[in-house]
């Protein structure tokens, strides 16, 4: 039984609306045991039309270009000129610790840092004793009183 993921479903709704978009194309791949590393491949793209935000538990890359193209006239456009927006949801506990650019790759580095091994001994206690009831609250037994004899009222009286 899990307990504490009610916001499972919400991660994987943001998941799967990512997922309809391929572009920019992109690797993850696990540099050791505590590091992954995302490499989206953006040709065309200075760093300056890059910007990384961490939303919560979401990794945002945005990618924008400028213009430069005033006055060049392209035969054949294969470099895609178009913006993108690309969110990662990140589990509990990873840290983003980098990017950088090479060769028209970004590179951003994510720590997975092992978590402590916690042990916590919970003690059994006994059931909580009643309290004995005070002398208001005692009440006279009752005995069956045989049809020709009276019946009295017997009150009882505590020794504490």
């Amino acid at each position: 039984m899990f307990l504490g993921f009610d916001h499972l479903e919400q991660m994987l709704e943001r998941a799967s609306k990512n997922a309809s978009d391929g572009y920019p194309p992109y690797n993850i791949e696990q540099v050791s045991p505590t590091t992954l590393r995302i490499t989206l491949a953006v040709a065309g793209f200075v760093m300056e039309d890059l910007h990384i935000t961490q939303e919560d538990n979401q990794l945002v890359i945005r990618g924008r270009q400028s213009d430069d193209g005033q006055g060049r006239i392209f035969l054949h456009r294969g470099i895609a000129a178009r913006q993108f927006q690309k969110a990662f949801v990140l589990a509990e506990g990873i840290e983003v610790g980098g990017a950088w650019m090479d060769n028209g790759l970004l590179h951003i580095e994510l720590a997975r840092p092992q978590p402590e091994v916690r042990v916590r001994k919970i003690e059994i206690a006994r059931a909580p004793q009643a309290a004995p009831p005070s002398s208001h609250d005692r009440v006279a037994p009752v005995v069956d009183v045989p049809a020709g004899r009276k019946q009295r009222v017997v009150r009882v009286i505590d020794e504490d």
